[in-house]
């Protein structure tokens, strides 16, 4: 790395320590992208029989052991994959473990003869190994032949081979494994570096200054998403307390963001004293300058090794072992290890009472000591994130958003930040975006177009290639004459009108794809004359008398239309929201927006939104709770449904849902914004049932003929027996008020639906059908 040791007290012997027996442990991170060149360099230059990867098995965990004997059993997919769904995501959950947990799936279990044998069968087999693979990045250097030490293990097809000793087994035969990681966040920071670069800027990473404002002030303001390490909700909570206003204090966020001191009260004093509102002490004048920098508190390993080397005379390699020994804990180890540094100690000045009890502290806190090497290193990761975050927003959230194309819950977290951030994310464009997310100025990005579901890479390459050689594309029949349409089909084409990437190339998305049928015969037909050599002299002639193409006439998408399909293809609704078309609707339905919500004692709030995420978790009690996002379009806010109102709504919790939610409303510690505790939840037809008084039809005289009431009547059928009355206001004529408000009777009350309501505006208007609360 390019981390100074002599900077920050870093110790050789903590890497490795000559005086220690056992093999040291090596964890390596790299670019993504240069990884395997790494693992190809040290193949030559080791020797390709001494070097390999190192194998893993897999085994048959709670929910894939579920879906394997599902599908052995010929039971239909949907029926396996409700149980799958059942158990927990909890890492390492057992069957028996989910049974207990999940009354729902215990319920199905005892009185489902299906669900009992699919789960019976699935326990006996559960943690057996079932497959073969290859470790992500652990590898093995021999020091002659790889066959000397461990058989070897080639997959069908595959042409490098594994060994067949796992890790452990591999390190108890006496080699040593190397772990090649790739780590995503090196390959942002290059990405970035590479972006900011092209502007003459000449950025180098390892020289950034270590007391950038912008970039404290931005860890202290808590907006550490897409920040390394610090991005997660207990770091942002941590930051928040800690407000870091030096690179040290990152250094301490990494190390003391772990069960340990989170548990121990090691993180409160360390706080506490870092803000004065505690006195910071030390256990003896000579340890002050090993102690300093983490008022007094004994953070890393390296500080209980200083210590011991300070104090009581150890070499840091024998202050090392001591160091080991107080993790493990052994008692024999520990009073051998009392006694010299006691001896040690009082050698050196110190009476024996009080290296006692600067021992018993040293072996408190070894429990908790962080390897400050491994902190250091990722602080300044971290820091360097923060720091292209605060300097280079836009040349930093195009290449986190890049780095994630694949994962689109991801995509639309980040560009929800950018958002936040005043950062414009400009809609996929065919004739100026690329591949990947890229810099249009300061404050707009380029979307990816790998970003779009269903288009591949390779069919993109061609694309921007041909555009970048020979132009931006005109229309759709001249992008279809242009690409590669075997690469480039009609499956990936109209992914891309669905997305809006093709919206300049003709008259609107509706009449792309009904024309893109067309445009594909004649690039095919153009392929094939130009393949038999017809563009001669005549043929030149003749393509200058045809007509130029024509799109096919289609009725455009209506915006709800527009937004499903770009939901499908992105992820997200980039150009318009959901809720837009109930707003009106919603202003009277609900009593506040989210944006202005306001905590309030003792009393309820009705608000409306669309369920943007939803995670679930176990209270104290081992009971099932849930935490929800809602979006109204002007905020978002997080509701909490406790484990009761959780198992009385989950049906309702879906993505994309419009819910109404009565509860109270209170300041999140966590964040400083809001939060909600629901009480009732309702989709939009349920609430419209509870809450709506009567639904008024606007009839006019000049609609009122021509069968109207009986359409009427016709449309009101199905939706009768229902809650809420329906009045109809009689017009004579336009702009005038109401002659006569008459009020249907009782039997035709009706249930308020969204489909009734969309009847009822195409018999009698859109403007003339609304719902009074």
């Amino acid at each position: 790395t390019d981390v100074d040791p002599l900077r920050y007290g870093l110790l050789f012997e903590r890497f490795l320590n000559p005086e220690r027996v056992s093999l040291p442990d090596f964890d390596i991170d790299f670019c993504m992208e240069g990884r395997d060149q790494v693992i190809d360099y040290v193949a030559r230059h080791y020797g390709r029989e001494r070097v390999s990867q190192i194998i893993t098995y897999g085994s048959m965990a709670a929910k894939a052991v579920v879906r394997d004997v599902g599908r052995v059993l010929g039971q239909p997919y949907g029926f396996v994959d409700t149980i799958a769904k059942l158990i927990p995501f909890d890492l390492g959950i057992t069957l028996d473990e989910a049974l207990e947990r999940e009354p729902q799936l215990r319920t199905r279990y005892e009185q489902e003869e299906e669900v009992r044998t699919l789960l019976d069968l699935a326990r006996s087999l559960e943690g057996i190994t079932r497959n073969a693979g290859k470790h992500a990045g652990g590898v093995v250097i021999a020091p002659s032949k790889l066959t000397d030490f461990t058989p070897l293990y080639c997959e069908q097809g595959a042409t490098n081979l594994v060994t067949q000793f796992d890790k452990d087994d591999v390190e108890s035969v006496g080699l040593v494994k190397f772990d090649f990681l790739g780590l995503r966040t090196l390959t942002i920071i290059n990405w970035a570096v590479q972006t900011i670069n092209r502007s003459g800027a000449g950025l180098d990473i390892s020289l950034l200054p270590m007391d950038d404002k912008p970039t404290f002030d931005l860890l202290k303001a808590c907006s550490t998403t897409a920040i390394f390490q610090l991005e997660s909700r207990g770091m942002r909570d941590l930051v928040k307390r800690l407000q870091p206003d030096c690179f040290e204090d990152i250094v301490a966020l990494v190390a003391l963001f772990r069960p340990g001191p989170l548990q121990s009260g090691m993180v409160d004093d360390f706080i506490t004293r870092k803000h004065g509102r505690t006195k910071v002490s030390y256990p003896h004048p000579d340890v002050v300058p090993i102690l300093q920098p983490t008022y007094g508190v004994i953070l890393y390993q390296e500080q209980v090794m200083q210590i011991a080397q300070v104090l009581a005379g150890y070499t840091l390699g024998a202050a090392d072992l001591l160091r080991r020994a107080m993790g493990k804990k052994k008692p024999e180890e520990m009073a051998k290890q009392r006694a010299i540094f006691t001896e040690g100690a009082r050698a050196r000045g110190v009476e024996e009472k009080k290296a006692t009890a600067i021992f018993d502290l040293m072996e408190k806190f070894a429990d908790y000591g962080f390897n400050k090497s491994h902190s250091v290193a990722y602080a300044l990761i971290s820091y360097q994130t923060a720091y292209l975050k605060a300097n280079y927003p836009a040349a930093f959230m195009a290449a986190v958003l890049s780095s994630d194309m694949d994962n689109t819950d991801k995509v639309v977290m980040l560009i929800d930040e950018c958002r936040a951030m005043k950062l414009t994310v400009l809609p996929p464009n065919i004739n100026t975006c690329a591949h990947a997310f890229t810099v249009k100025d300061d404050t707009t990005i380029l979307y990816g177009l790998g970003a779009i579901k269903g288009v591949g890479e390779a069919a993109l390459e061609g694309i921007v290639a041909n555009r970048n050689s020979d132009g931006p594309f005109s229309d759709l029949f001249d992008l279809c004459r242009r690409i590669d349409l075997r690469k480039a089909n009609r499956r990936v084409l109209e992914a891309m009108i669905r997305a809006g990437a093709l919206d300049e190339l003709g008259p609107g998305r509706a009449m792309l794809v009904a024309s893109l049928p067309a445009a594909l015969t004649l690039a095919e037909q153009s392929s094939r004359d130009h393949a038999v050599g017809q563009n001669d002299l005549f043929g030149a002639a003749n393509a200058a008398a045809k007509t130029p193409p024509r799109f096919v006439q289609a009725a455009e998408w209506d915006d709800e239309q527009r937004m499903v399909y770009e939901k499908e293809t992105l992820g997200l609704y980039l150009t318009g929201h959901p809720i837009t078309r109930y707003l009106d609707e919603l202003a009277e339905l609900t009593t506040s927006r989210i944006a202005d919500l306001k905590p309030a004692q003792d009393q309820s709030v009705v608000i409306a939104g669309l369920v943007m995420a939803i995670r679930t978790m176990n209270n104290r009690r081992g009971e099932r709770m849930a935490f929800v996002t809602l979006d109204d379009r002007s905020a978002r806010i997080e509701m909490v449904l406790f484990s009761e109102t959780y198992q009385r709504y989950r049906d309702l919790l879906i993505k994309d849902k419009l819910l109404v939610v009565d509860g109270a409303v209170s300041v999140d510690e966590y964040s400083g914004g809001y939060k909600m505790s629901a009480e009732h939840i309702y989709d939009i037809n349920q609430a419209r049932e509870i809450y709506a008084k009567r639904l008024v039809i606007e009839v006019e005289s000049t609609r009122a003929g021509n069968g109207f009431v009986t359409g009427l009547a016709q449309v009101l059928a199905p939706f009768r027996n229902g809650s809420c009355p329906v009045w109809i206001n009689y017009r004579a004529r336009a702009g005038i008020k109401a002659d006569a408000p008459v009020a249907l009777g009782p039997e035709w009350r009706v249930h308020p639906t969204d489909e009734l309501l969309h009847r009822l505006k195409g018999l009698a208007g859109g403007e003339k059908v609304r719902i009074v609360y």
